[in-house]
């Protein structure tokens, strides 16, 4: 029996190559060292580091999470130490990683976003910048950048200007029309779109009669998402030509294909590495024994193949040997 050679799969994100499709969510692996122990960080494309801001944060009051069904809600506040003090003591720890590591910027103020890029793309420790763009404009009656089409385009003009780096920019699923957001963002110059971070919702106590998050509101995310955020694949993929990273409940090699079939050219990882932090390497063996099955070279093969309207964002380099 001839010996099926591995399937490819590397993708490319702007000018970032990653050796596998598979990212880990901002603030849910660390910065891969706390699970390096368990996990071969080799096995996966790259980490996405929690979010940092110009100045130190000390987030939202606790109880910051709460289990929900399929799921849990998060209200983090992006508690962090600021941009000084995570370059002089943070950022040159990630030196070590074999994998991608990419950085991960909030702000409150256009110019936030840009000052904080510039300095953390600055550092040769990173690859990459993720533009969370979940924040509220403190100059904009706290309107959130991700909702407004032309407040996503200032934001990522801004970061573009400040780095030759790849930006991954992340949408928010809080809007009605994400494909108008993607294409707004595009134009201003991102290199990719991370589709979706996580959905409001909110929990309630019934025997306090109280919400059980300390900010009455936060994220949720985990496997109650997922169609959520495969149908925001979908629909952007058809807006848009630069790739997409899919998000939202992945658990399983099959809620992965999802992702790709709907037009991703990657994945990220976040709520299942609460679990177990080994899913994305059992995620990318088993994705390599389906594409072996279907005599697939690539992972690039299953990408936007179920999705009529896709806008391809070209084939990447390399072959199947």
């Amino acid at each position: 029996m001839k010996h099926l050679a591995a399937p490819l799969m590397r993708t490319k994100l702007g000018n970032l190559e990653l050796a596998y499709p598979t990212l880990m969510g901002s603030g849910c692996y660390g910065s891969g060292e706390e699970y390096a122990p368990f996990v071969d960080l080799a096995k996966i494309g790259g980490v996405v580091l929690k979010s940092v801001t110009r100045h130190p944060r000390l987030g939202n009051p606790t109880p910051r999470l709460v289990q929900t069904p399929g799921g849990m809600l998060n209200a983090i506040g992006l508690q962090n130490p600021g941009i000084d003090f995570y370059l002089e003591h943070e950022v040159r720890k990630f030196a070590e990683r074999p994998c991608a590591v990419i950085g991960s910027v909030a702000g409150f103020s256009v110019d936030d976003y840009a000052y904080v890029t510039e300095r953390l793309a600055a550092r040769d420790e990173i690859d990459a910048i993720e533009v969370n763009i979940s924040c509220p404009n403190v100059a904009s009656e706290g309107e959130t950048f991700a909702c407004d089409p032309g407040l996503t385009a200032q934001v990522v003009r801004a970061a573009r200007a400040a780095t030759a780096k790849t930006l991954i920019v992340k949408l928010s699923p809080n809007v009605t029309d994400i494909a108008a957001i993607a294409r707004e963002a595009e134009a201003a110059g991102a290199d990719a779109l991370a589709v979706v971070n996580t959905v409001r919702g909110m929990s309630i106590d019934v025997d306090r009669w109280a919400p059980r998050l300390g900010n009455v509101t936060g994220g949720l995310s985990g496997p109650a998402i997922r169609p959520i955020a495969v149908l925001a694949v979908y629909e952007v993929a058809r807006a848009v030509s630069i790739p997409i990273v899919g998000q939202g409940g992945i658990e399983t090699v099959r809620d992965a294909l999802e992702f790709f079939l709907a037009g991703a050219s990657a994945i990220s990882i976040g709520t299942a590495n609460f679990t177990d932090p080994r899913i994305p390497v059992r995620i990318v063996s088993e994705l390599e024994d389906y594409l072996r099955a279907r005599a697939l070279g690539s992972v690039h093969d299953l990408v936007g193949k179920a999705n009529v309207g896709f806008r391809s964002p070209g084939e990447y380099e390399g072959d199947a040997g």
